[in-house]
């Protein structure tokens, strides 16, 4: 039986077109430079982890865009930290690797701004004004602005054509994925944060990735010492919006791995230096999990 006709039969296919910029055909790549060995070894630390149970599913949030770019770097021009992020999708029952997987990410840049939503803001301006005085904690003392606090709201159409840290790639036949990025900044209503997406039973053409359903949605994040440390490094530091916290964050559940916590490699001493961010998902692959009302 063919992954389409499991899904027809399911009758839960969603069709689903990813089309690659500027005729990119499905091809691995290196992540390039001295990147490539960090990327190597965040991979390693991945599939070193047990089986996990499934993975929190969490919303899809209000700034998801489809038929986005077929790439593994998605920086663009975005100043930040740089960060690798290495990736592992598993069956969350056999712990076998999931092949040819079509993984999506997105996330605001280093001042809180989505790209596709620059008109949305961030509630700090771009992250103008004067640098804070001390690094940034605490419950939020007023009405949130920007994106919707917890990441709700549903789906809102693009306000702009721009595409920064947002990209697809397929996963291995070790279940492995890798992408080049910086490390998010954050806005008012929630903590720091990626957003992902699984695709499965879908087909790879030249033209990107089609058909097929989602079979996860969720959310990773940072340790506060991570954050806490990004936050003395430009632009990060120029930020103004009042942080919210890992633990007052109301989309993460506290359960660490499990709920999309990362596990994070860096020099303590010089986090501008960049960040291995590597974690192992376990999904369903006969699920249908959009998320996209949560």
């Amino acid at each position: 039986m063919t992954g389409t006709q499991k899904a027809d039969d399911r009758g839960q296919l969603r069709r689903r077109t990813v089309l690659a910029a500027g005729g990119v055909t499905v091809t691995a790549v290196g992540v390039g430079g001295a990147f490539t060995a960090t990327a190597s070894a965040g991979e390693e630390t991945a599939g070193a982890d047990a089986c996990y149970k499934l993975t929190s599913e969490t919303t899809e949030g209000p700034y998801y865009i489809d038929a986005d770019k077929i790439r593994r770097d998605v920086t663009e021009d975005r100043e930040g930290i740089p960060l690798l992020l290495a990736l592992r999708v598993i069956d969350n029952e056999t712990c076998r690797p999931i092949r040819d997987a079509a993984v999506d990410i997105w996330h605001c840049d280093a001042v809180g701004v989505y790209s596709g939503y620059e008109d949305m803001g961030n509630g700090g301006g771009g992250g103008g004004g004067p640098a804070p005085t001390e690094s940034p904690t605490g419950t939020p003392t007023d009405a949130p602005t920007g994106p919707p606090p917890g990441g709700g709201g549903g789906h809102q159409e693009p306000t702009d054509d721009t595409r920064y840290l947002r990209g697809t790639w397929r996963t291995d036949r070790h279940g492995r994925v890798a992408f080049r990025t910086v490390f998010p900044g954050w806005y008012r209503g929630r903590t720091v944060h990626i957003h992902v997406k699984v695709h499965v039973d879908g087909a790879w053409t030249d033209a990107g990735y089609e058909g097929g359903n989602t079979c996860h949605t969720g959310q990773f994040f940072f340790s506060e010492e991570s954050v806490l440390a990004s936050a003395e490094v430009e632009p990060y530091s120029t930020s103004t919006t009042t942080r919210t916290t890992l633990t007052e964050d109301t989309i993460y559940d506290q359960s660490g791995t499990a709920g999309g916590l990362l596990k994070l490699k860096y020099d303590k001493k010089h986090i501008a230096k960049g960040v291995v961010g590597s974690i192992t998902m376990g999904v369903d692959p006969d699920a249908e999990n959009d998320n996209t009302t949560m």
